[in-house]
């Protein structure tokens, strides 16, 4: 951990030293990680997406630790005996803990990194294969669009009635490109599209992202 940070774990090893307390506190730091997905990741993403390993570099291994030892001294007594362990073993098994959220932390932010390139490539081939002599269906991603007089169509069902006769295929990909480039610009995750149902508003194409919690009309 950083410089500084010892007469912490000192103080905080005395509370949870012994065995019994050891695995407690072990245990309760690695899902207090597992619970804390969401928060790591975006310190992640604050960061930049970078981390250059050690465990001075690391997001969230302090504050799961200080916090479960908190919660630990919030729930149970103070114990004579677990004063009572030598300084070194406190600090060793306390460092072994801290690794072992090193460890988990990191595989949550490779899990997460692993994510990104699959949607990056499914965001590669989508723009591809709109870029192909063929518009492809944005919503099933299958069949080919078809566009006549302004109406939208797929074999897959999706039926769009003409908002404008000037809709045409050209446009219609021009539209897409430009909206999934524009998310893409901002969030890496691929969005998805559906077709929004009114009995009396006319059906638009609707392009949305859970993972940035945004979404935009596109026809």
């Amino acid at each position: 951990m950083a410089e500084g940070s010892g007469s912490r774990h000192r103080s905080l090893y005395k509370l949870v030293g012994s065995p019994p307390w050891k695995e407690a506190f072990r245990q309760g730091c690695l899902e207090r990680m597992r619970n804390s997905r969401y928060r790591l990741l975006n310190k992640y993403r604050q960061a930049g997406g970078n981390m250059s390993g050690g465990a001075q570099n690391t997001f969230l291994v302090q504050e799961v630790m200080e916090e479960e030892w908190n919660a630990l001294q919030s729930v149970e007594s103070r114990p004579e005996a677990l004063a009572q362990l030598e300084e070194p073993l406190d600090l060793a098994v306390l460092e072994e803990i801290q690794q072992e959220l090193i460890d988990q932390e990191q595989s949550i932010i490779s899990e997460y990194e692993k994510s990104l390139q699959f949607d990056e490539k499914c965001l590669s081939v989508m723009l591809a294969e709109w870029e192909a002599n063929s518009l492809i269906c944005p919503v099933c991603t299958k069949y080919n669009l078809r566009v006549a007089s302004g109406v939208v169509m797929c074999q897959c069902g999706l039926y769009i009635p003409s908002h404008s006769p000037a809709v045409t295929e050209q446009k219609l990909r021009a539209c897409l490109e430009d909206s999934v480039n524009e998310h893409g610009a901002h969030c890496p995750h691929t969005p998805a599209f559906s077709v929004t149902e009114g009995t009396e508003a006319k059906s638009s194409l609707l392009m949305s992202c859970l993972a940035c919690d945004t979404w935009a009309v596109i026809l």
